[in-house]
């Protein structure tokens, strides 16, 4: 069975691939061959190629023995000593401007990266000392950093120091060239410069100076297995140790060198599938990496400059095109603020390759048929049946570099919104990767960790995906968007008719497998008895699945509850395919696909409005066999307003916009609330989605709002009123907290608008830049906008 999935996923993987290239032109592909695409390290570069080449970057300051071994930085953490870390700029066709402001070690470290027409690529790393380094004793008051090049392969091929004839022991002058080829990338040169620039490197009396000065570079090549290269720290440290354990044979833990030249790796350079390369500085420091393939004859060092200030002008001209905000907040920091909260969502686009564990076990416990259903489910998943399958490969933008550095389904989604508007093609071929990780059943996984590398980030209990589980499909929404904008409407209709199919298998997956019970119990659906949905995989506390995880539920769970969330996604995902098979000459299926819809979004009303509570519920059984509301006012309650499924003729939009606006309900300074202020469970226990106001939600109510206040109807007056200020608290909220901590979280208090839990969550926050570029109808761009739409 397992084989016949890997063997299916990548035949999808494949079909996707044919599609790019037949959609695609080849200098699109080679403009995103290459990237930093390492989005869980500070600045890490691979291409989008299985075990090829990638670089990495690692720095600590060095001025005593004891805070080393915890300043080096490599992988983004949280709550590391950081003022604020990211792209200032960025266009993954062409590069960009990375700032890490780095408190704990006293410099602030800019990393730029750019692309050459070549099919080379440059980066500077460049270190400037920041004004409130405190001066640490033994030193001369110079911020002495070590810096640190990684430079591996993995799979067939080779890459090696080249040592000139003239170098010795002590180190290598000058440029630094690694020379190497692989299948993929054919020959190439990676040449580490210091050319052109005023850098200083510390100096001391000690003894060990004059065998290993600090103004060389020191190269050390390893060959370590292929599952370890990704470690680079580890073996950093391992290099040193040694360094260490010689300089204490030779000198004595007494007389032992000052910790910048203690803290030195091995001089090796050579053969190998893993190098480290150290430069030690004092002061401020800039040095250049350059990659040239074998059809250039030298690195272009002396275009490193001109084209990053093409890359910073040419992103300033696209984003004042695309992306700029509207007023309130136009110009000064509000647009600097705006450019960093988008490069950083399009530059977490990484290249993921590996395995992953899934498992396929038929147990019946999945079905989850029989009530105590959530504790059956624990049992077989407590069995660890899971296997690793694949190779499997994604190209996806990530929530958060530090905390969240893979693929989630369910934010995709939202990452791509704004990129839609930048560039379609991106979006595109990442709603292709994704759909490639498909199997044959239709079954896409909500969370993609692939590979050892990813895994290290994950708790184990989260990391085993099953086919029975489902996640909101986003990606859908996403389509929808690429429609709507299309400017190449050859090139958009081409690509979604190579992907149709695997559309059309994925719906199918969800109305299958995420059904609910319409049969067993009376339920009140006078149009369908078909179109009603659940959530698999709940515990008697979280539904994980929806994405809300602890969001209030029926208590106890029961196999006859209905879910008001999904069904809105669902009755999105039905608007979104038809729409997609009228866009490509599908009439039929278009006109099938319209009356799912439209018996999705008439059973919306039938089963899940409360009369009595005027809002939207989730469905349960209770002690007498009947079908009766659960209602926690919150996300869930607005769910179909969010979705599109309450327009602007709906006899409760003026219910939806009353228990939005009201104070005592969602309402908050900061945006829409998760849960409402009258719930009696409001702000308790993990108190994830049962206060909070996350960006993702508030997008979408915002966004529909936006639409009745543009529409005549009953209600303009009232959404143009809510929209208008919930627009401006939102970018407000996120704009004073990123002002306050230099950076963007995962949600934000409703009563405070700080930024909480996962810090650098530039990921679905980053609609910000969507809500501030929507019109101010404050100041009657209505008009504008009925006539635009």
């Amino acid at each position: 069975m397992v084989w016949k999935q890997v063997a299916v996923a990548g035949l999808l993987a494949a079909t996707t691939t044919h599609a790019q290239d037949s959609v695609f032109s080849a200098e699109s592909n080679s403009s995103l061959i290459w990237g930093p695409y390492k989005p869980n390290l500070y600045f890490g570069v691979r291409p989008t190629i299985p075990k090829s080449l990638t670089t990495s970057l690692l720095w600590s300051r060095v001025e005593d023995f004891q805070s080393v071994q915890h300043n080096v930085r490599h992988t983004c953490e949280q709550h590391e000593g950081m003022q604020g870390y990211g792209w200032d700029r960025y266009n993954p066709r062409t590069g960009g401007v990375q700032t890490i402001r780095d408190t704990g070690n006293g410099i602030d470290m800019e990393t730029s990266f750019v692309k050459f027409e070549n099919g080379g690529w440059g980066a500077r790393i460049k270190g400037t000392p920041r004004e409130d380094a405190v001066p640490m004793s033994g030193g001369d008051g110079e911020v002495k950093t070590a810096v640190w090049l990684t430079v591996s392969l993995e799979g067939l091929g080779s890459v090696e120091a080249v040592v000139p004839e003239e170098a010795d022991e002590a180190g290598l002058e000058g440029d630094v060239v690694f020379s190497g080829q692989t299948s993929d990338l054919g020959d190439f040169k990676l040449t580490v410069t210091e050319s052109g620039a005023a850098n200083a490197h510390p100096a001391h009396t000690h003894p060990s100076h004059l065998e290993k000065p600090l103004d060389r570079t020191f190269v050390h090549s390893l060959q370590v297995p292929e599952e370890a290269v990704w470690q680079a720290k580890a073996i950093l440290f391992g290099s040193m140790k040694t360094t260490i354990d010689d300089y204490v044979t030779q000198f004595t833990e007494e007389k032992m060198p000052p910790p910048w030249q203690t803290y030195t790796i091995q001089n090796r350079p050579g053969q190998g599938n893993m190098h480290l390369l150290q430069k030690t500085f004092s002061g401020a420091f800039q040095f250049d990496i350059l990659y040239t393939p074998s059809n250039v004859d030298k690195p272009l060092s002396g275009d490193v400059t001109r084209a990053i200030n093409r890359v910073v002008q040419s992103f300033d001209q696209k984003y004042k095109e695309v992306l700029q905000p509207s007023a309130p907040f136009n110009g000064g920091d509000h647009d600097r603020f705006s450019k960093s909260m988008f490069s950083n969502l399009i530059g977490g686009i990484g290249y993921f390759h590996g395995d992953q564990l899934i498992e396929r076990s038929d147990d019946p416990a999945y079905l989850e048929e029989n009530e105590g259903f959530w504790q059956e489910t624990a049992e077989a998943r407590s069995l660890n049946r899971a296997t690793p399958e694949g190779p499997y490969e994604l190209f996806t933008s990530v929530p958060s570099r530090p905390f969240f550095p893979r693929g989630f389904l369910w934010d995709e989604g939202f990452h791509l919104l704004p990129i839609v508007d930048w560039d379609p093609e991106v979006v595109m071929r990442i709603v292709s990767s994704w759909f490639g990780t498909m199997d044959e059943e239709g079954w896409i996984a909500r969370e993609q960790i692939l590979g050892a590398e990813a895994r290290g980030k994950v708790p184990q209990e989260f990391q085993v995906q099953y086919p029975h589980y489902a996640n909101p499909p986003t990606l859908f929404m996403t389509i929808e968007a690429l429609i709507d904008n299309a400017k190449d409407e050859q090139q958009v209709k081409a690509w979604l008719t190579e992907l149709y199919p695997l559309l059309q298998r994925n719906f199918e997956w969800y109305r299958r497998t995420q059904t609910g019970d319409m049969k067993t119990y009376d339920r009140p659906a006078s149009f369908s008895k078909k179109e009603a949905y659940r959530w698999r995989g709940r515990s008697d506390r979280h539904i994980l699945t929806s994405g809300l995880d602890d969001y209030p539920r029926a208590q106890p769970p029961h196999p006859g509850e209905l879910h008001t969330d999904l069904i809105s996604w669902m009755g999105m995902m039905a608007r979104s395919i038809s729409r997609v098979a009228a866009f490509i000459g599908e009439k039929e299926d278009g006109d099938r696909y319209s009356k799912i819809h439209e018996a999705i979004r008439r059973n919306i009303d039938d089963l899940h409005w409360s009369k009595e509570d005027k809002t939207y519920c989730d469905v349960t059984i209770d002690d007498y066999e009947d079908s009766v509301h659960v209602c926690h006012k919150g996300y869930i309650s607005i769910f179909p307003f969010m979705t599109g499924m309450v327009g602007p003729d709906s006899k409760y939009l003026g219910d939806v916009l009353d228990l939005i606006s009201d104070g005592e309900e969602l309402w908050s300074e900061h945006g829409i609330r998760s849960l409402s202020l009258r719930d009696e469970l409001y702000g308790s226990e993990e108190n994830y989605w049962r206060s909070p106001v996350w960006m993702n939600m508030n997008y979408l109510i915002v966004k529909e709002l936006l639409a009745i206040a543009t529409h005549a109807g009953p209600h303009k007056a009232q959404a143009t009123k809510v929209y208008t200020a919930l627009r401006k608290n939102l970018a407000d909220t996120v704009y004073e907290s990123w002002l306050e901590t230099g950076f963007a979280w995962e949600q934000y208090h409703p009563d405070t608008g700080k930024g909480q839990r996962t810090q650098h969550f530039t990921g679905w926050t980053s609609l910000v830049v969507k809500i501030m570029g929507m019109p101010d109808l404050a100041g009657g761009d209505e008009d504008r906008v009925r006539d635009e739409l």
